[in-house]
């Protein structure tokens, strides 16, 4: 994980989501999924750029299986976008910075 990132379990998941005053883009994610961990240097850099903007955050659904189940997380990684704590937006699969950002446009 990188500085610019947040992680989330369950019992931090609500309060944060619900008191940040920012968006939040949360990347449910696992340690065995390749394509999670080729995501994961484009969010911190996608965090670092933008810290004024969005907060990035992960949630690892192995260790937090219902907050997968909660949101319906059927593959990974899923990304979704919270604003004023509800999910506004969502997205699935590993793009690029461009294709990340082009998903982001309306937040940041």
């Amino acid at each position: 994980m990188g500085m610019s990132t947040t992680t989330l379990t369950q019992s931090s998941f609500s309060e944060e989501i619900a008191t940040s005053e920012k968006p939040v883009l949360v990347d449910f994610w696992a340690e065995w999924c390749g394509p999670c961990k080729a995501l994961a240097p484009i969010l911190d850099e996608v965090a670092g750029e933008n810290t004024d903007k969005i907060t990035v955050a992960k949630v690892n659904v192995d260790e937090n299986p219902d907050l997968a189940r909660q949101f319906d997380i059927m593959s990974i990684p899923t990304l979704i976008v919270f604003k004023d704590g509800q999910p506004v937006h969502r997205f699935q699969g590993a793009s690029g910075k461009a294709g990340l950002l082009q998903n982001l446009s309306d937040y940041l």
